[in-house]
């Protein structure tokens, strides 16, 4: 018959995880005062300073959300100044510290963000 692995409460974890960060601890000698394997308390270590076994909050309320979309307002013709009109092949050019990104009016939007977020780095 298969003994198969403990589940350890929740408090139990917490109480030995915050015993393993005090000053002077021996995580191994805790760890075998509790008959754990020494690997136990130092992974609950990991999470408890993670903030994983934190107190569980109040439960989030979820509101309902609706999403509108407003209609797209087309500007119009004399809010361009003279010979400014947008062109189909309009681009938008972004300048960082050495490179310069031109972004033309077929984008892909995935590529876009993959590009800038590599660019933040």
């Amino acid at each position: 018959m298969r003994k198969g692995r403990p589940n350890h409460p929740i408090e139990f974890k917490r109480r030995l995880a915050h015993q393993a960060c005090e000053a002077g601890v021996s995580v191994s000698r805790l760890a075998q005062e509790h008959g754990l394997n020494a690997n136990l308390p130092f992974k609950w270590r990991r999470q408890y300073r993670a903030g994983l076994f934190d107190e569980a909050a109040e439960p989030t309320a979820l509101l309902p959300v609706t999403i509108e979309q407003e209609p797209v307002k087309q500007p119009q013709a004399e809010s361009f100044s003279r010979g400014s009109s947008p062109a189909p092949d309009a681009s938008i050019e972004v300048a960082f510290n050495d490179c310069t990104v031109r972004i033309g009016n077929a984008v892909d939007m995935k590529m876009l963000r993959a590009i800038l977020a590599l660019l933040r780095q």
